[in-house]
């Protein structure tokens, strides 16, 4: 059943409405299906106006809805959104879309300027505009590119004509590294000029300039000077002491400008980014970070992550970082949970990341309720159960974990291959935290049968065997045990053949090894059957016996048979700084 409403209205005038919702639902990554999902909405009734019918009103904000819970950063969409509800409902309608959209993008200069502007045009009460711009600041007031809120911060208190509220933003902004950070000082020097000396700078600056004037007037002698060469002395020393903090900041640009005429896109696409893009955002990274200034590196991070949004690297980095700093468990635990909702639940490390996270901090259900979420979406991802199983060992003991198990296998919605892969994990937990080998030995025995055409089942169980540790007659048997299992793999076993060689250069390097006094005949004996020609292939003439070589895995079943098992963390490597081209997400 469809999860979009209903429309109503007839099957003509929402036809194309229908259309696009259809291609929506059958690729919901396809964002050009989105897009004309969203138009053919915006279109309904002539164009949506305060008089269009319900039917149509509820259809465009369905679709809207939908579109921005998938994209929420993508900020354009809000202010579009926005617009049109201040057109079908007013502004209280539009302020809520604003509110939804600051709350998904919270560093996004444009959307903080647009909702600051409207709000401008829609209160009549200074001090609530005055607050929607310091909450604007303080969450995009840093970023290199902020220019466009400032000025409209200004703008507005130039509409007041609140000249001291004017001087005091230009105070703040000369200290912040920004893109045209220039002209806001010369703009500041000129009202610095207009202004009495006690509101220039602070009172405790000015008593010490004061003093200072006092003091080089009585050095050079004379009697008493005027007021105004006094205070033209004064200020000459506050022109020096922001020249200096202009220049402070003209370095810090400078330092930063490196990395910020390097990007190439500064908001967010479903579209990859070139891999510069991504050495060039750790670099800036880098930079951030060595200088030490908190505020700074989180603002750049929030930057990188809505530009970066689908590469689970940046939040995995921010995430470390946050956690290096202290007393920061909570934001720690925001940016996991942000992570989460950006990050394709098919690359799920960063939410098994987000469940040790709560795990460590006592919060064992949360942690049970993420590897069963992700289950949900991914029933066959044999690493999120395993994940799960030794979660429940850690805390609830060896039998909470094979139960873990057990229900996954009896689950009638996992794959035939993932199964496989649980047993063999089942068995290493027996052997490796039970310390039973026979009970191991027991599982990997009765379920050969079923699963004999799964690499992981049979590396597992090989690796098993080859580890047990025995001297004299156990050795022999050993040996034996050995021997069968790769006998039996060898021959019963549909994998490929490349596959098989890779397992008996493991047997032979056994045998060679560890191998008693006829060890190499079954070296050479093993040689000749799996790198020999066909015609002298053990392995195939036993094949044909046992009716098997007709029914050769398909393609997409061997794909799952011999793909090899790696936990998210022993992916993780040094980026390719060398490589070109567009960065694939995964």
């Amino acid at each position: 059943m469809s999860e979009f409403a209903p429309f109503g209205g007839s099957d003509e005038e929402y036809a194309s409405v229908r259309k696009h919702q259809a291609e929506v639902e059958a690729d919901p990554d396809n964002f050009e299906s989105w897009e004309n999902y969203i138009k053919s909405s915006e279109t309904l009734d002539g164009g949506l106006n305060r008089n269009s019918s319900p039917q149509a009103l509820a259809t465009f904000r369905e679709a809207y809805d939908r579109f921005l819970h998938k994209f929420p950063l993508l900020f354009g969409y809000w202010k579009k959104y926005a617009d049109m509800e201040f057109n079908i409902a007013g502004p209280e309608s539009a302020e809520m879309v604003y509110e939804r959209g600051c709350a998904c993008i919270t560093n996004s200069v444009d959307l903080w300027t647009d909702y600051c502007s409207f709000k401008m045009e829609t209160t009549h009460d200074p001090q609530i505009v005055r607050d929607l711009f310091e909450r604007g600041a303080s969450l995009v007031g840093l970023d290199f590119l902020a220019h466009p809120f400032w000025d409209k911060y200004i703008e507005y208190e130039e509409r007041q004509e609140a000249q001291d509220r004017i001087y005091a933003i230009h105070a703040r902004v000369i200290r912040i590294p920004m893109h045209q950070y220039a002209r806001y000082y010369e703009r500041f020097r000129n009202l610095a000029h207009t202004r009495p000396l006690s509101e220039v700078v602070p009172a405790d600056v000015l008593s010490r300039f004061q003093a200072e004037v006092e003091a080089e007037s009585a050095a050079q002698g004379g009697g008493a000077r005027p007021e105004l060469e006094i205070e033209r002395d004064i200020r000459a020393k506050i022109d020096a002491m922001y020249y200096e903090v202009f220049t402070a900041t003209q370095q810090e640009v400078s330092k930063r400008w490196t990395y910020e005429s390097e990007i190439k896109r500064p908001y967010f696409h479903v579209t990859e980014l070139e891999h510069s893009q991504l050495n060039n955002w750790r670099k800036y990274l880098d930079f951030e970070e060595a200088e030490g200034d908190f505020d700074r590196a989180v603002s750049l991070y929030e930057r990188c992550l809505v530009t970066c949004a689908f590469y689970d690297e940046f939040w995995f980095r921010y995430a470390r970082w946050m956690a290096a700093q202290d007393g920061k468990d909570e934001e720690t635990r925001h940016i996991y949970i942000r992570a989460s909702i950006f990050v394709p639940i098919s690359r799920p490390g960063i939410r098994m990341q987000w469940a040790y996270l709560e795990e460590s901090c006592g919060r064992i259900d949360v942690a049970i309720d993420i590897h069963a979420a992700i289950l949900m979406k991914l029933p066959d991802c044999v690493e999120v159960v395993v994940s799960w199983a030794h979660l429940q060992r850690r805390q609830n003991g060896l039998e909470a974990a094979v139960q873990v198990y057990r229900d996954q296998i009896d689950a009638p919605t996992v794959d035939l291959y993932t199964k496989a892969a649980l047993v063999a994990e089942w068995a290493q937990l027996l052997w490796k935290v039970k310390g039973s080998a026979e009970d191991a030995r027991a599982v990997f025995l009765k379920n050969s049968q079923w699963y004999g055409d799964s690499l992981v089942f049979w590396e597992k169980w090989f690796a098993f065997e080859l580890d047990q540790s025995a001297t004299g007659e156990e050795e022999k048997d050993t040996a034996e045990r050995i021997k069968s299992v790769f006998d039996e793999f060898r021959t019963k076993s549909k994998l490929s053949g490349s596959v098989k060689q890779e397992l008996a250069r493991v047997y032979m390097n056994y045998l060679v090894q560890r191998g008693g006094k006829d060890a190499m005949t079954i070296f050479l004996e093993v040689d000749r059957d799996m790198f020999g020609p066909a015609s002298i292939s053990k392995s195939t003439i036993a094949s044909k016996e046992n009716g098997t070589t007709g029914g050769e895995l398909d393609e997409a079943s061997r794909r799952k048979a011999e793909a090899r098992l790696f936990a998210f963390y022993e992916t993780h490597t040094e980026p390719n700084t060398a490589a070109q081209g567009p960065a694939d997400f995964n």
